[in-house]
């Protein structure tokens, strides 16, 4: 199948080379038709004006900075229509003398349809510019067009302003005065409203809530310390029951080692001397029991140290074994255990003031949380239209604004205006038609034409050209073929007329170079 389709390509090529006197000649005639149209078309010169808009400088009013590309595209949309209307394109026309011929043979409106369609107004996609683009046959007047069209945008741009810069600033101003009046009657009425019910407005649900959240985890820890505080008083209260009750145990044993004769009677009090005995064998007990670092037995060393200390240079009294010692009546321990005890007593009663405290905030809270949709919706129905009336207010006090720094700056003519920045020169080369992309179009389209012709022809040929041909035709095998032996009086005469050929070709492309070079020079082709 690639054979075939090389072998076809192959057949196609061979055929154009067997025709190249026809695909030369069809070029060559493409080319002088190119030149002759060429030559024959009008000469089209443009010119362009650049035109900035300068905005202005102190602006107050200026109410949306990111929508000025889109206002600036409307205004020169506006004012292109004013500079191409009928009146101004008239005058324009019968200031230069424009169309002198098409005046006499068309009404006026036809002539001003065909000027607006050589007439371009392009704004720039990025910055504050714009081009007027004016193209005809006569450069002069090109050029004074463009320039006078670009001169008209300046000066209906001033007019338009200035039109306009007075006529809003009345209206808004009494629009404004009657809005003012009915906004801060409403705005009265919500004042009073929201300073009467302040805490239970649906804005402060939020914080309402934080706070009595709040409260409630405090309320929470205070109750949780309350309670740690009891279990504190009753534990300490068993401590302090436990305490007494070895005191007398103390006491007890105390009197029960120092034997009958020096026991006194159950009523009578005991001497230091007796006090100090028991505290020998309370201490004696307790030594059995624990080490010297327990807590109880340093403290029995030391009242034994404070009754030493006392009854020094004191004589013991019979049936005592040891000095006599003062007695000890009040226990250390027993009395931190009650100052402890009267301690978290008063803290106890301070919890639970301060308990009452918050219970009565937490009552306070939920009531404000409880009032707040009423409220939110005696608000909302109390503030249904201000927003639709702030809104109104806002929009016509900019636009008032506006219109006053608009009237005042077009007066000072300090206003947004344009300005030519690039003016129109004199055109000294046509923009159409374009001999490059004429001429190129000739070359191709003889190219295309002589390789339609040279099939052409062969699609019309219906004699036999290929073995194969003749076999399909035939339906018989071809045994063998044998090609045209061509005489020398033949092949003189082919190559004669092959010489001949490419003499006139060469001939002929020197001639149409020539002119090429002729007119350019003449300035009637321009590259």
């Amino acid at each position: 199948m690639e054979k075939q389709q090389r072998q076809q390509v192959k057949k196609y090529l061979d055929l154009l080379f067997f025709h190249w006197k026809l695909l030369v000649a069809c070029l060559l005639a493409a080319t002088t038709i190119g030149l002759v149209v060429y030559l024959q078309m009008p000469k089209l010169y443009q010119c362009k004006s650049l035109l900035s808009y300068e905005r202005q400088q102190i602006n107050p009013a200026r109410m949306a900075p990111e929508r000025d590309n889109q206002r600036l595209r409307d205004t020169i949309s506006t004012l292109s229509d004013v500079v191409i209307s009928r009146n101004n394109l008239e005058d324009i026309i019968k200031q230069f003398d424009l169309y002198h011929d098409a005046r006499q043979q068309l009404p006026i409106e036809d002539v001003i349809d065909g000027m607006r369609r050589h007439i371009k107004i392009s704004p720039s996609s990025r910055g504050d510019t714009f081009t007027v683009v004016f193209d005809g046959q006569d450069q002069e007047k090109v050029m004074k067009v463009t320039n006078a069209l670009a001169a008209k945008f300046i000066e209906e741009n001033l007019k338009y302003r200035e039109a306009r810069a007075t006529e809003t600033s009345k209206y808004t101003q009494d629009e404004l005065d009657m809005a003012k009046a009915v906004l801060d009657e409403k705005e009265q009425l919500m004042r009073d409203y929201k300073l009467k019910h302040y805490n239970e407005m649906p804005e402060q649900r939020e914080s309402n809530l934080a706070r009595l959240n709040s409260l409630h985890e405090q309320y929470q820890g205070v109750q949780d310390s309350i309670l740690d505080l009891e279990r504190t008083r009753v534990m300490a209260q068993e401590q302090l029951n436990l305490r007494k009750r070895l005191s007398r145990a103390m006491d007890s044993a105390a009197t029960a080692g120092t034997g009958q004769a020096s026991a006194p009677t159950r009523n009578e009090p005991l001497t230091p001397w007796q006090q100090l005995e028991r505290l020998y064998s309370h201490l004696e007990a307790l030594q059995v029991k624990y080490t010297d670092k327990h807590p109880e037995i340093r403290r029995t060393k030391q009242l034994i140290a404070k009754l030493e200390a006392g009854l020094k240079g004191e004589k013991p009294t019979s049936g005592t074994a040891k000095a006599p010692r003062r007695r000890q009546v009040h226990d250390p321990e027993v009395a931190q255990l009650q100052f402890q005890l009267k301690d978290i007593s008063l803290n106890i009663k301070k919890l639970k003031a301060d308990q009452a405290t918050i219970r009565s905030e937490i009552e306070k809270y939920e009531k404000w949380i409880a009032a707040a949709p009423v409220r939110e919706a005696e608000w909302n129905a109390l503030t249904r239209d201000y927003d639709e009336l702030r809104r109104h207010y806002d929009y016509l006090v900019s636009q008032n604004l506006q219109a006053s720094s608009v009237e005042h700056l077009e007066r000072k003519q300090k206003g947004s205006k344009f300005k030519i920045v690039d003016s129109a020169g004199f055109p000294d080369k046509p923009y159409k038609p374009n001999f490059l992309q004429i001429m190129l179009m000739a070359i191709a389209v003889g190219v295309g034409g002589g390789a339609g012709l040279v099939f052409i022809k062969d699609f019309l040929d219906t004699s036999f050209k290929e073995a194969s041909e003749i076999e399909g035709y035939l339906d018989l095998p071809v045994v063998t073929s044998i090609p045209y032996l061509e005489q020398q009086s033949e092949i003189a005469a082919k190559r004669l007329k092959t010489v001949l050929w490419s003499a006139g070709f060469l001939l002929y492309s020197v001639v149409l170079l020539a002119a090429l070079v002729f007119f350019w020079m003449q300035g009637k082709i321009i590259l």
